[in-house]
């Protein structure tokens, strides 16, 4: 029998498996001499097959992919919870250009709005500064990972020399992942459903600010799974109470009949970084984590 080269037969998690792995025979598969027939698409491994991976009978694969491979690095980075903050891509920093404005309306607003980046920045600072004392196990900042608010974001944590995460998604416009995200915490998805998935699994608290379609679909997404029971009631707050009054009208769903009164306190508003992480601090001080209420669904 031909000696064969020595290799650590433990894997990371401490189990003894004598298999070879799928790393190794991938290298191997590459090695081969390049023939019409192992030059052949049908030749390829699968699971190193693009073009296989990416048929429409395949989907059931690649969403459960999606669901593993950020599940996966957040477990091995110990990252037990953290602090959602969804919001606008089109807001600019202080002083910077409204570049998504059309017309002179929009540039004004979307001007005076940079002060929700501000407070986003502010905001992440203070949640990254009491994930320090965990060792950046808990309330670690998430954003969907790009411009505008979630760069905000990322920018806070990044100030202080925290970790945070990117949940970017591919679009046609405005999503690439912005510089302030931690590389290794940085994720891409196919799929809105998925990513969602990724934003509240973990999620000790859930802030909103200002935004557009994909906000709203973010926080009617997140106040559904409340208001039905399917998600823990976490703090959900909303950043800009004048903005959120004037583009959703809360109290009219519950006048006419298709919310519930009581459902209007699922969501709390303010104006400054310092009120949202005090709403937070107190109701980790009245509650215990690990028996935060859940709305019995009932309508």
């Amino acid at each position: 029998m031909a000696r064969m080269k020595k290799r650590n037969l433990r894997r990371k998690d401490g189990a003894w498996d004598p298999l070879v792995d799928s790393q190794q025979t991938r290298e191997r598969a590459a090695g081969v001499p390049q023939t019409p027939q192992s030059m052949s698409p049908s030749y390829r491994l699968a699971y190193t097959d693009d073009d296989f991976l990416a048929r429409e009978e395949l989907r059931p694969v690649r969403l459960q992919l999606e669901l593993l491979k950020p599940e996966m690095i957040m477990a091995e980075r110990g990252i037990n919870s953290t602090v959602v903050m969804f919001g606008g891509a089109r807001i600019p920093e202080p002083g910077g250009d409204a570049w998504a404005a059309k017309n002179e309306t929009q540039r004004r607003n979307l001007t005076a709005a940079s002060v929700y980046y501000e407070e986003a920045r502010k905001f992440a600072r203070l949640c990254s500064l009491h994930s320090a004392q965990s060792g950046y196990k808990e309330y670690v900042v998430t954003t969907g990972g790009g411009p505008g608010v979630m760069e905000a974001g990322n920018r806070g944590a990044d100030d202080i020399g925290a970790p945070s995460i990117g949940l970017n998604i591919v679009l046609p416009h405005e999503q690439a992942p912005n510089r302030f995200v931690t590389p290794d915490l940085s994720f891409n998805f196919h799929y809105f459903a998925i990513r969602k998935m990724h934003f509240l699994v973990r999620a000790k608290a859930v802030t909103v600010f200002p935004g557009g379609f994909g906000t709203f679909d973010e926080l009617f997404e997140t106040i559904t799974l409340m208001q039905t029971g399917r998600m823990a009631l976490v703090p959900l707050i909303l950043f800009g109470e004048k903005f959120w009054r004037s583009v959703i009208n809360f109290e009219a769903l519950a006048d006419f009949g298709t919310i519930s009164l009581a459902d209007l306190d699922l969501i709390q508003f303010v104006e400054t970084a310092d009120e949202a992480w005090e709403i937070i601090s107190k109701f980790y001080e009245t509650v215990d984590p690990a028996t935060v209420p859940v709305a019995s669904g009932a309508r």
